[in-house]
């Protein structure tokens, strides 16, 4: 199933600007949040659609690529945990410090005086960082997508200590400075009242826990350096410099955090005959002087393999020929664009005296003198107005 539009989502223009952006999922987060609507499955449903819409345009790099490629501009259609669609509630969670003004969790918590986290759910939670790649792909590949297995060299969760950096289960206890919660509360007096404010606690950094015996094998990050194979599905149609995300591909975090975002970047690999406009892919044809004059049936290279195609008697050169469909499919669409044949006429540069006797003979007869038009427009305007 296609997903919904992001500005749809949020009931914003493209247009909007990053406060109107911001103001619209605060009022769909609180409107559609967990503590609110308990066991209300289409609330949640709604609740993580409006924060993955967020994540997506409250990012100028992402809303970028969303506004040009769509979906598939942040990893929406290539499947497998591309995109804001590998979001989990701790995600979502972490974004209400920017949102709500506090220290993550709840909203509520500060709306109605405070009250237990839901079940760790506001604990600051770390995130690990982001990782970048760079993939090369052939144009055949480009037109019919591709998966690659990718190994990637970065911080894995530490198998010794399952990611929590402890020597063993009873070396973790609840931070008793925030009472596990992972944040603190401070009340400030001031010239309109107490002002009470939520920061992350200073004793186990978000956590809600501390580690009194440290993993041998981490030393109680959490993360070792280790190596992963990664499947990457890439969708057809994806060009140079595009750029792809897989959530949760990334370094792992400290301690079983959030692991980071993987980036993947696409890198167009020349090729040999044919060249990339668009979604179209242009063919330079060479046909000999009899082929153009009389007429001929000749093999191209295209995307899918060799295809034959007719030079009419008397084809001129810089003609252009079009094989319908055989170009660049668009990203997330049924479209495909077109393979354009440019007819260049080829002249020998050594002849024999026969060949020689046969051309010059040839070159007094009225049909072999060139006879231009004035309409006759270059290869440039024909290919400007094709393109157009």
């Amino acid at each position: 199933m296609s997903k919904r539009d992001y500005y749809d989502i949020l009931g914003v223009a493209k247009n909007a600007s990053a406060e109107e952006i911001k103001k619209a999922y605060r009022k769909l987060a609180i409107k559609y949040h967990p503590d609110k609507n308990p066991d209300d499955k289409s609330a949640e449903d709604k609740f993580k659609e409006a924060a993955e819409a967020y994540e997506v345009l409250s990012s100028p790099e992402k809303k970028q690529r969303y506004d040009q490629f769509g979906h598939a501009g942040v990893g929406g259609a290539a499947g497998g945990g591309y995109g804001g669609g590998g979001m989990n509630m701790e995600d979502i969670f972490s974004q209400f410090g920017d949102i709500f003004g506090g220290g993550g969790g709840s909203p509520f918590d500060s709306f109605f005086g405070g009250g237990q986290s839901r079940g760790g759910g506001g604990r600051r939670v770390a995130k690990g960082s982001n990782l970048r790649i760079k993939v090369k792909l052939t144009l055949e590949e480009i037109a019919n997508g591709a998966e690659k297995k990718i190994k990637v060299n970065k911080q894995v969760s530490c198998k010794t200590c399952d990611g929590t950096g402890a020597k063993d289960k009873s070396s973790v206890s609840t931070c008793k400075t925030c009472g596990g919660s992972g944040a603190v509360r401070r009340v400030t007096n001031t010239i309109l009242g107490q002002m009470q404010t939520t920061a992350t606690c200073p004793t186990c950094h978000g956590s809600g826990q501390q580690i009194t015996a440290k993993c041998n094998v981490c030393h109680g990050d959490g993360t070792v350096r280790g190596e992963e194979t990664i499947s990457i599905n890439i969708p057809a149609g994806v060009s140079e410099g595009m750029q792809l995300s897989m959530a949760g591909k990334g370094n792992a975090a400290p301690n079983g955090g959030i692991p980071g975002d993987l980036i993947i970047l696409i890198e167009e690999t020349p090729h040999e005959t044919l060249k990339r406009e668009g979604n179209n892919v242009v063919y330079d044809l060479h046909v000999s002087i009899p082929e153009a004059a009389l007429g001929a049936s000749v093999e191209v290279p295209t995307i899918d393999g060799k295809a034959k195609i007719k030079i009419e008697p008397g084809t001129q050169s810089g003609k252009l020929l079009r094989l319908k469909g055989k170009g660049i499919p668009e990203v997330n669409s049924y479209h495909r664009g077109d393979q354009i044949i440019h007819v260049n006429i080829w002249t020998p540069k050594a002849l024999s005296s026969e060949e020689r006797s046969l051309l010059e003979k040839l070159k007094e007869s009225p049909n072999f003198k060139p006879q231009p038009s004035k309409n006759d427009k270059s290869f440039f305007d024909k290919m400007k107005e094709y393109f157009e």
